[in-house]
């Protein structure tokens, strides 16, 4: 026991060294009182205390004002490093065997037509670990919402503090119902699309001028039929014989690989965007993240071998 606090002697209170982190971070004994609900004498004490066991100066008292002294500014910098280092260990230490309930946060259509049609297995491979979808269209608060991970739709995938990894690139191209492509009897053609029934989804960066530009077609008029605010809508449409729709791989391959749409032709255009999974960077070594984060990959190189041995061509 003599020789461990003998090792560990130089050590603060810890009450100190968050007194210090806080008034450091607000320069103000303050705003770090009600921060760390004390009072500000307690701060002031704090802070005398760890002056007085390192013997340096660390703050200036200019007026009303704070300010840090160099070794204090070079103390905070090693302070906030082992703070996070606990913080980190901390919560590992508390997922250390990955019970407990995984949160993630994902757009609607993804959740719909990729995410819950595999998500079954994951559950089967890991019955300790219940699961959370929540689906929605703005961007996720880790901080407040309390997410493990993020799927995200992004041209850009940068985000401070957080590690963005690509998870699926799309391709876009037209898809129909079996029956209503069987109305055509074999004798479709990309120009018979300029006088077919669209669906339009009217919130995606593709649209169907572009796919026909691909195709070297140029509409006179501009294109009508049915506009949809969301895409899992407009894919129901498809799927109930309404029309063609732009269809995005991720979306609707399960379904032509099923038979239920059908992809007539081998013009596709390379999405604008991706699918990408996102997480705190601090919380990447965390055994849930790490879990999901593994299965996640393993699932889409899976979708994209199915993808490929898929005949879409009829």
């Amino acid at each position: 026991m003599q020789a461990t606090n003998q090792r560990y002697k130089h050590i603060p209170p810890l009450r100190a060294i968050k007194a210090f982190e806080a008034s450091a971070r607000l320069l103000s004994f303050t705003q770090a009182a009600e921060e760390l609900h004390v009072t500000q004498a307690a701060i002031s004490h704090q802070i005398k205390k760890l002056e007085e066991l390192t013997g340096v100066q660390l703050f200036e008292r200019i007026n009303r004002s704070l300010k840090l002294t160099f070794e204090g500014r070079m103390y905070l910098i090693a302070i906030r490093q082992a703070l996070e280092n606990i913080e980190t260990a901390t919560r590992q230490l508390i997922n250390r065997d990955a019970a407990g309930t995984l949160n993630i946060s994902v757009l609607p259509s993804f959740a719909t037509k990729w995410l819950s049609k595999r998500i079954w297995r994951f559950q089967q491979q890991y019955k300790e670990l219940d699961v959370r979808i929540a689906s929605f269209e703005w961007m996720t608060d880790f901080k407040k919402d309390n997410f493990d991970i993020a799927i995200r739709y992004s041209s850009d995938p940068s985000y401070a503090g957080l590690t963005s990894e690509l998870l699926l690139n799309e391709e876009v191209f037209p898809v129909c119902s079996k029956a209503f492509y069987d109305t055509y009897k074999g004798q479709l053609t990309p120009k018979d699309l300029l006088s077919a029934k669209l669906c339009h989804d009217d919130f995606t960066t593709e649209r169907w001028d572009d796919w026909f530009n691909a195709a070297g077609l140029s509409p006179q008029a501009p294109l009508r039929g049915t506009r949809f605010s969301h895409m899992v809508t407009m894919l129901e449409a498809v799927e109930n014989h309404q029309g063609f729709g732009l269809g995005r791989t991720p979306l609707v391959q399960d379904d032509i690989n099923r038979g239920l749409l059908v992809a007539p032709f081998d013009i596709k255009l390379p999405g604008k965007m991706a699918y990408y999974l996102v997480y705190p960077t601090n919380t990447g070594q965390d055994q849930k993240v790490q879990i999901i984060r593994q299965w996640l990959f393993a699932e889409v190189d899976k979708f994209k071998k199915a993808a490929n041995k898929s005949t879409n061509l009829l």
